[in-house]
């Protein structure tokens, strides 16, 4: 008889403690989202105030948690880009890309090979990201740059030319006309004004 009031005891607390266990296995999730929230908070914040130790910290951890998330490594690629800790950066960048391909990812690698003179490898990175994304006219400049480096005028001029026709701003107007001024074509510089006049009043042809 005792033995049954046992075995009624226990299976009463294993029906009194179920729902509090899958209660609890609902909120683990949950938990650990806002502490991942409150983890990017931590690290948007720290790179902003450049308190960049904390904003390492903050990311690594993330990725304790998410090893494969590819926007944590991409923040720390730019975290490690500030500090001109290139080699890390790069690693960083390299494992987002093949976790997440990007054209982000791409550019700021060209950014990092640009920055420590390997202008080969950035201009390659730079045609991947063009071939993911070309409606930014920032990637057709960053390209132009390394094409200069490297001394290939033809293909320096058609990449501002693009960007130009992508978004005629003056600043992008203006970095043409440096361009047509140093390979020797001040002609074309005339275009430039034309190209602006259109911009301001939307010409059309």
């Amino acid at each position: 008889m005792l033995g049954l009031i046992l075995i009624a005891i226990v299976g009463g607390l294993a029906i009194f403690y179920k729902k509090p266990l899958e209660d609890a296995a609902l909120e683990l999730p949950v938990k650990l989202s806002e502490k991942l929230d409150r983890l990017w908070e931590v690290a948007q914040e720290s790179l902003r105030e450049k308190k960049y130790l904390r904003a390492e910290k903050a990311l690594l951890t993330i990725l304790r948690v998410d090893e494969r998330n590819a926007t944590a490594y991409n923040r720390l690629g730019i975290l490690y880009a500030k500090q001109q800790a290139y080699k890390d950066a790069i690693e960083c960048f390299e494992i987002a890309q093949s976790l997440e391909p990007s054209a982000s990812s791409l550019h700021n690698v060209g950014l990092i090979y640009y920055e420590t003179g390997n202008y080969d490898k950035a201009g390659l990175a730079f045609e991947q990201a063009l071939e993911m994304e070309s409606d930014l006219s920032s990637r057709h400049i960053a390209y132009a740059k390394v094409q200069e480096k490297l001394g290939h005028d033809k293909k320096m001029i058609e990449a501002l030319e693009k960007a130009v026709e992508i978004d005629p701003i003056p600043q992008t107007l203006n970095v043409l006309a440096d361009a047509y001024e140093r390979v020797g074509q001040s002609s074309l510089v005339n275009k430039i004004g034309n190209v602006y006049s259109c911009a301001r009043y939307y010409c059309h042809y």
